[in-house]
């Protein structure tokens, strides 16, 4: 098909998504466009880089680039504008969220001892970014839907572009490693892995809109809804394999499942199944990673040094300096000891240690690896309690928690400015009760103004409640 033609065609197939997917009654604000482009962005590739192409390259310019700066800081004070208007409801959520407030507060911390410290502020204010979009989100009238709404817009947009690029922009889509000139698929991103991680969560996103939809009482509107999510999932799983990124197929995997399963009355109903379901995931994925003479990563065409990464892991460690405190946030990859590390594994490029928990400890010592443990153990208890209040809000949140610990165990998850980190973030994000209390009135009220649609409310209630 001609490039052109294409692009015509994707565009009605991502103006038709949004058409049938919408919901006018549904009580969002435009305020939700600051976390929309931020995720935008943030699973895609930075603006600047929209004007280049070609092969990626090993390297960054640590300075950043201006446009980008103009960029995430417009949309930075944009969302604590927004943040500070809803001055009483954010207040409510920070001082419900102390253990997330301590741990972004070491971070600040760290740049005082980072050897490139400027550097190291500038992503600390692009991490507060991170909790600010958040934060827009959860402090909406009806954050549920508000967070359907932007995972779907999220969706709708960077997956059908990725598959477009890819088949019919190669210039784009596709890249060259700059040292073996060996192809890969970045499709809207410039990895593979990238990519991988966008279709994680936007994959995920749609499992939990196509499961809402499919609760519904059947009719025309349900089918309108589940077409353009089954659409994404199967967008999703073709980019996956198209890219190659098993890792993050195999928590979509375990992520669907999650949500699939917690759809179960006999599961949901049992806090103790739940409770099991989590760590029997957790730990087939661990297991799997890290347990000698395991053939699951074989079976998914790894090999036992997990394509390089313990060769990473080895060399990253034995440059470490500062284990107590690290080297500051953000600040381990540059310099000397990252061209130690390229010489150690003879293959420059490597800027990450492809492990969540080990780059904290690189850039933050143990005393981070503390705090995100805490922000694992609070953020778990958090997400059961409201899974407890509110089945559809918190298994979407279930998932996105359990995903974030098993995909940090071959990724950077949480590294600041991913998709992962953003969702992981939202999963452990604790509901004070006066916003629980609010959301109840607030979806009273809405059930009393749409009188044609009780007989609907009703029926997914009576769901709720079973």
């Amino acid at each position: 098909m001609n490039p052109h033609i294409a692009s015509i065609v994707y565009l009605v197939l991502i103006l038709a998504l949004f058409w049938f997917d919408r919901d006018p009654r549904v009580r969002i604000s435009s305020a939700l466009w600051i976390p929309t482009l931020w995720l935008l962005i943030t699973g895609s590739r930075a603006v600047s880089m929209w004007f280049e192409s070609g092969s990626v390259m090993p390297t960054e310019n640590p300075e950043g680039s201006p446009l980008d700066a103009a960029v995430f800081g417009s949309l930075l004070l944009a969302a604590l504008g927004v943040l500070v208007w809803r001055g009483r409801r954010t207040a409510t959520f920070l001082r419900a969220n102390a253990p997330i407030l301590l741990f972004f507060g070491y971070c600040a911390i760290s740049i005082l001892w980072s050897d490139y410290s400027f550097v190291a502020l500038k992503r600390w204010s692009k991490a507060i970014g991170d909790l600010a979009v958040v934060l827009v989100l959860m402090t909406e009238v009806n954050p549920t839907a508000a967070l359907q709404r932007v995972l779907s817009r999220m969706a709708f947009i960077l997956l059908p572009l990725s598959v477009l690029f890819i088949k019919y922009y190669p210039d784009i889509g596709r890249s060259y490693n700059y040292w073996t000139w060996v192809p890969q698929f970045g499709g809207v991103t410039l990895f593979k892995n990238l990519l991988g991680e966008t279709c994680l969560i936007a994959g995920l996103g749609s499992v939990w809109s196509f499961m809402i939809a499919y609760r519904k009482r059947p009719g025309r509107d349900r089918l309108y809804h589940l077409g353009p999510h089954a659409i994404i999932i199967a967008m999703a799983i073709y980019l996956f394999l198209t890219a190659d990124s098993m890792t993050s197929f195999s928590c979509f995997v375990f992520g669907g499942t999650l949500i699939l399963l917690t759809n179960l009355r006999w599961i949901s109903r049992k806090p103790a199944a739940i409770h099991l379901l989590v760590a029997a995931t957790i730990m087939l994925a661990l297991c799997a990673v890290f347990l000698p003479g395991s053939n699951l990563v074989e079976s998914l065409g790894r090999d036992s040094t997990l394509t390089g990464r313990t060769a990473i892991w080895a060399a990253a460690l034995s440059v470490v300096s500062h284990p107590l405190v690290g080297t500051g946030f953000e600040s381990f990859w540059a310099g000397n000891r990252l061209l130690k590390i390229w010489n150690l594994i003879n293959e420059p490029g490597i800027q990450e240690a492809h492990n969540g928990y080990l780059e904290i400890y690189l850039n933050l010592g143990w005393i981070g690896v503390t705090l995100l443990t805490l922000l694992i153990l609070s953020g778990y208890r958090n997400v059961i309690a409201l899974f407890r209040r509110d089945r559809k809000a918190g298994t979407i949140r279930l998932a996105f928690f359990v995903v974030g610990v098993i995909f940090s165990f071959t990724e950077a998850g949480f590294r600041m400015m991913s998709v992962s980190w953003i969702a992981f973030l939202l999963a452990i994000l604790a509901v004070p009760p006066s916003k629980q209390r609010k959301d109840r009135s607030v979806k009273s009220g809405e059930s009393t103004r749409h009188a044609t649609t009780e007989s609907c409310v009703a029926y997914e209630d009576a769901i709720e409640a079973i």
